[in-house]
């Protein structure tokens, strides 16, 4: 069955960096479309990056600072997160499907267990 496990979240201080690993098993990375989602304190559900086949897409808030990657070999899902900020601080989901589905969480099928990211002073 499909399972996607995060790990590397943590407490940083603003401009720190952080980075997120999502192990994916069940299925294999390169023929889905994965992304990150995170809940934070008082905002809605929102998508952070999804990529597929190399092609990546980011939310505007978090262009030049985050990135997303995989490494097919290891079946694993990356974000690297650079020059933080308070407001980055939330819980962060690996989310896994066979079809893109952009920004509508609803629509993705496979979730983690989600990280927490806190970045405070």
């Amino acid at each position: 069955q499909v399972q996607l496990v995060e790990s590397g979240g943590g407490t940083v201080q603003p401009g720190g960096s952080l980075r997120l690993s999502c192990a994916a098993s069940g299925f294999t990375t390169s023929s889905y479309c994965m992304g990150w989602f995170r809940q934070t304190p008082g905002r809605e559900l929102e998508g952070v990056a999804v990529v597929r086949e190399n092609r990546p897409a980011y939310r505007a808030t978090v262009t030049g600072r985050f990135t997303i990657s995989q490494d097919h070999a290891k079946n694993t899902l990356y974000l690297q997160m650079n020059t933080l900020k308070v407001e980055d601080t939330g819980v962060y989901y690996c989310v896994a499907d066979r079809v893109c589905q952009g920004w509508d969480f609803s629509k993705y099928n496979f979730w983690g267990q989600g990280t927490q990211v806190t970045v405070s002073v």
